[in-house]
């Protein structure tokens, strides 16, 4: 999670999604992922308080705030070097099982009353953004960090 001024996603040169004040959310599904991890990320992303109030602290969510966020499947999140220099992805979801956990959480943000953009699930994209702060918040359904 970023919090972004602005942050834009191409595939194939053209832009499929962009968006002004917000966060920047890159998705990565775990092969165990279930419905309850993409309500659980859906609730946390929605609540997560990190843009400014009056007095400069970090005390309101994107709805106070009134950002979008954009939405980005990334499953290179789960590679694991731990061993080796070549990253290993046997904990990244397959496809056909991380995309309808993704759009989950699309639609849930969406029902909390966010903009949402996305990208494109499995493609190549390119993605563009300004930082704000900067500002970098890793969240894990499993709470493991």
């Amino acid at each position: 999670m970023q919090r972004v001024n602005s942050a834009r996603v191409e595939v194939a040169g053209e832009t499929v999604g962009s968006i002004g004040k917000g966060l920047l959310a890159f998705v990565g599904v775990a092969r165990d992922d279930v419905e309850d991890d993409a309500r659980i990320m859906a609730s946390k992303i929605s609540g997560l308080r990190v843009f400014n109030d009056d007095d400069g602290a970090m005390n309101r969510s994107l709805l106070d705030a009134g950002g979008s966020i954009l939405a980005v499947s990334q499953f290179t999140l789960y590679g694991d070097v731990r061993k080796g220099r070549r990253p290993s992805f046997v904990d990244a979801a397959p496809g056909e099982s991380a995309q309808p956990l993704f759009d989950r959480v699309v639609e849930l943000l969406r029902r909390d009353g966010i903009a949402v953009e996305t990208g494109v699930f499995g493609a190549s994209m390119q993605v563009e953004l300004t930082n704000d702060g900067p500002v970098t918040i890793l969240i894990d359904s499993r709470k493991t960090f």
